[in-house]
C-alpha cells in the first residue's frame, strides 16, 4: 500500500490488539510487544478477531519481547498498573523519530512520557470501545462502535493526520484534537464517576444511576468543576445523559478489574482527579470519600 505504517503496539490486550489487528489487515507492518509467552502465540497463531462491526478475521502479526528498530508509531495500550514494566520494552533510542500513541486513562501520564521520550512525538489518544483478550491472540469487540481521538500539543499535524487516516483506514472512527487537555478531560470527566462508583458499590452503572442518583450527581458535578479548573469541558447534563443511555447491565474496567483480583487504575483515575482538585482549590469532598472506600480494593 502507498502510505504503510510500521506500527509497534505495546500491550496486545483488548484495545491493542484489535488495534493491531485492524492495522494489520489493512496492510500496515505490526510489531506486538509482550512477554514471550504471548509473543510465541501472535508469531505463531496471529490474532483472531470476533466482531460485529468489524467481522470475524484472523490477521499476522509480528511479535517480539522488545522494541529493536525504529517505527512511525508505537502504541502504548497496556493499563496504568503495568506501565513502567511495559515501557522497557520501548528503549528511547529504538523508537527514535517515532510518535508515541498512549491509549491510557487518566490525565498525567503525557508529562510523564515526555520526560522519558521526546516530547514532541508523544501524541495521547484517548479511544471508546468495548474490546476484550479472552486468550493470548483472541479478540472479543463488543461494541457497535470504536471511536479514536488523536492529539499531541507539539507533535508535527503531518504526523498526526497520517495516524489517523490510517486508523480510519482500518476501521475505528477517527479525528485529530487540537487541544489535548480538552480531549483527556473529556474522557476523564466521563470516566472518573462511572469508574469510581461502580467499583465501590461493586454494582453496575444502572443501579448506580438509580440507587445512588444523588451521589453519581455530585460526583459528576465535582469532576466538571475540576476539569473546568485544568482547562477541560465541563457539562454535568449532557453527562448523566450519557450515563442514562447506556445498558443497565453496563460495568467498568476498574471495576471488572475489582472482580478479578487485578490491580485498579485508582491512583491515575481518581488519584490524579484529587490531586487537580487540590492543586485549583476545588472542593471535592464525594470524590474524596469514594477514593478513600475504594482503596481497601485497589
Amino acid at each position: 500500500m502507498a502510505n504503510e505504517l510500521s506500527v509497534a503496539v505495546l500491550g496486545p490486550g483488548g484495545v491493542g490488539g484489535l488495534l493491531a489487528a485492524l492495522l494489520a489487515r489493512t496492510g500496515h507492518r505490526v510489531i506486538c510487544l509482550s512477554g514471550e509467552k504471548t509473543a510465541e502465540a501472535l508469531r505463531t497463531d496471529g490474532i483472531q478477531v470476533r466482531s460485529a462491526r468489524f467481522g470475524d478475521f484472523t490477521a499476522r502479526v509480528e511479535a517480539d519481547t522488545e522494541l529493536r528498530e525504529p517505527v512511525d508509531a508505537c502504541l502504548v495500550t497496556v493499563k496504568h498498573t503495568a506501565l513502567d514494566a511495559a515501557l522497557a520494552r520501548v528503549p528511547a533510542p529504538a523508537l527514535s523519530d517515532g510518535l508515541l500513541v498512549p491509549f491510557l486513562n487518566g490525565v498525567e501520564h503525557p508529562a510523564a512520557l515526555r520526560a522519558r521520550y521526546r516530547p514532541d512525538r508523544v501524541a495521547p489518544a484517548v479511544i471508546r470501545v468495548e474490546s476484550t483478550r479472552v486468550a493470548p491472540g483472541l479478540i472479543e469487540h463488543g461494541s457497535p462502535f470504536a471511536e479514536i481521538d488523536l492529539t499531541g500539543t507539539d507533535v508535527p499535524r503531518t504526523r498526526l493526520d497520517a495516524l489517523a487516516d490510517a486508523f480510519a483506514a482500518a476501521g475505528p472512527a477517527t479525528r485529530v484534537l487540537e487541544d489535548e487537555t480538552a480531549a483527556l478531560w473529556a474522557k476523564m470527566s466521563f470516566l472518573a464517576p462511572f469508574a469510581l462508583l461502580t467499583t465501590c458499590y461493586s454494582l453496575p452503572l444502572g443501579d448506580v444511576r438509580t440507587r445512588h442518583r444523588d451521589e453519581l450527581t455530585a460526583l459528576v458535578e465535582e469532576t466538571a468543576a475540576i476539569s473546568r479548573a485544568c482547562g477541560g469541558p465541563a457539562d454535568p447534563a449532557q453527562a448523566l445523559a450519557r450515563y442514562d443511555a447506556f445498558p443497565p447491565s453496563t460495568k467498568s474496567s476498574m471495576q471488572r478489574d475489582a472482580e478479578a483480583g487485578r490491580p485498579l487504575e485508582l491512583d491515575a483515575i481518581g488519584g490524579a482527579l484529587l490531586r487537580a482538585a487540590a492543586r485549583h482549590g476545588i472542593p471535592a469532598p464525594v470524590a474524596a470519600r469514594v477514593v478513600d472506600e475504594v482503596h481497601p480494593f485497589a
